[in-house]
């Protein structure tokens, strides 16, 4: 009983405290340079964040309760000025609803459902058991096989979440019970090696592809609204592949002694997945024409530039070709939650971040803040911004919160900094954003599964993060950056 009533106390402090923040913010006085309208939004968008980051109730509906209240007190629309008086109800809405006409928000939630098809077939599984069967002769090869598959799935499956939670967290759970090794026995014998592994490839893969994680295409869409030149698929692949496969090759390494298995190896592991694997049969019809449309959105986002096809495009050809091969039904389609689920949240977030730009914050926002780095020079100005933009997730429980939170502020400080290339730093401070996710257990989509399944204590958890993400961002800053400075003239931007 008592517990229940913690809980409930709980539940009603989250619930309370963003309308508190939002309420507090809105009557503290409005700053110089600011409209009261645009700190009447403000107020609306902090508490968004905080709700974002509490999450008393579901994400998608706190956006909805976000963008109905701009919406009714007229805020946020463009062309709201100084007053509201004169914007019509039309104008307010047609603002709130702009979000899903976006095809960034659109490709987010195709990827989804191509996700389902990985599921459904069970290629995924069979893809990782096959892994598992060939390398799991030693608790190295485990990693590198657990690294593998999530690079495999990532260029279809913008959700890290989606992509350990499906596939990988069920091989490893599976793999440590064969040891005995659980979160209240044992934990470190394997178990803990393999969950570490799984969510340090994940954040990796994350970071590779555009289509890794829902808040990369995100940040590219609030970049391009905010005016600001973005890349297209495979020049982003382009841009990180040298730094992605230096980590894809380290990391199972660098965890196996850093934080190391109490069992080097055993033929045990390799016999328990060639048995699963059997238990799977042939290689179905449906598994084969999921491969092979794979594939074709493969060729088809690596060769945009060539075909003229838009990467939407791209995902909903794909979503044709699974519904007319019944690899999914039309049923799977419009019964696949999360992705609607994810639709309805993106979009709001989409025209609430644009609302910012509209009522003129970040231009203040980015006036003042802009102040501090123009004393440095462009390139040290560059790297300022890129460690703030990166360790403020230390702040956000949601990749995507805080991609809505920062991204455009950050934009509008580097358009401020004489003689920065401002596409070329906002690309430099995207890329890592998969990678960063690790820094802590609530930073990214798939860090509270992997920590939730209790095999890493929090201490060993926070202390790993700050390890690896440092790590990663040193070796992006010495490798990747000069690297993007390399071969900026031959990406696509558009």
């Amino acid at each position: 009983m008592e517990k229940t009533q913690n809980l409930d106390v709980a539940f009603y402090v989250k619930l309370i405290s963003p309308i508190v923040v939002g309420l507090i913010i809105y009557i503290c006085p409005t700053p110089d340079g600011l409209s009261n309208n645009a700190w009447l939004y403000c107020s609306i968008f902090a508490a968004l964040i905080i709700a974002l980051i509490l999450e008393p109730i579901p994400a998608a509906l706190i956006g909805v309760i976000a963008i109905t209240i701009a919406v009714v007190f007229k805020v946020g629309a463009v062309g709201s000025g100084e007053t509201n008086a004169n914007i019509s109800s039309s104008v307010a809405i047609n603002w709130g609803l702009s979000g899903f006409s976006n095809a960034v928000v659109w490709l987010i939630f195709i990827a989804f459902n191509i996700g389902l098809g990985f599921s459904k077939t069970g290629l995924g599984e069979r893809i990782a058991l096959y892994l598992v069967k060939s390398l799991g002769k030693s608790t190295l090869g485990i990693g590198y096989a657990i690294t593998i598959v999530d690079f495999i799935l990532a260029p279809f499956i913008p959700s890290n979440a989606a992509r350990s939670g499906g596939t990988i967290y069920p091989v490893v759970n599976s793999i440590a019970k064969i040891f005995e090794s659980t979160p209240e026995s044992n934990p470190k014998k394997i178990g803990s090696y393999l969950v570490y592994t799984g969510l340090a490839a994940s954040c990796v893969t994350s970071s590779i592809f555009l289509t890794g994680q829902a808040p990369n295409p995100l940040a590219l869409s609030l970049l391009n609204k905010q005016g600001v030149s973005v890349v297209d698929w495979l020049s982003w692949f382009i841009a990180f592949a040298p730094v992605g496969v230096i980590l894809l090759i380290i990391t199972p390494l660098l965890i196996y002694y850093i934080y190391p298995p109490e069992i080097k190896g055993s033929i045990q592991i390799a016999k328990w997945a060639d048995e699963e694997y059997q238990k799977l049969g042939k290689i179905t019809k449906s598994q084969i024409y999921m491969a092979i449309i794979c594939l074709i959105g493969l060729i088809l986002w690596i060769g945009s530039s060539f075909f003229k096809i838009n990467a939407t495009t791209t995902a909903l050809i794909l979503v044709i070709l699974m519904c007319a091969t019944k690899v999914i039904t039309w049923q799977d389609f419009l019964s696949n939650k999360s992705a609607w689920n994810t639709l309805v949240w993106f979009a709001t977030l989409v025209a609430m971040a644009t609302g910012l730009k509209n009522v003129g914050y970040l231009d203040w926002a980015g006036d003042i803040l802009g102040v501090y780095l123009t004393d440095f020079s462009p390139f040290w100005a560059m790297i300022l911004l890129l460690l703030s933009f990166s360790f403020f997730r230390y702040l956000f429980a949601s990749g995507t919160a805080y991609v809505t939170a920062m991204i455009a502020i950050f934009a509008t400080i580097a358009s401020s900094i004489p003689n920065l290339d401002v596409k070329e730093t906002m690309l430099i401070l995207c890329l890592p954003m998969g990678f960063m996710g690790i820094i802590t257990p609530y930073g990214t989509g798939c860090s509270p599964l992997w920590y939730g399944s209790r095999y890493i204590k929090s201490g060993e958890f926070f202390k790993l993060g700050a390890i690896f993400a440092i790590l990663y961002l040193g070796i992006y800053i010495v490798i990747g950056i000069p690297y993007i400075k390399l071969v900026m003239p031959y990406l696509n931007f558009h």
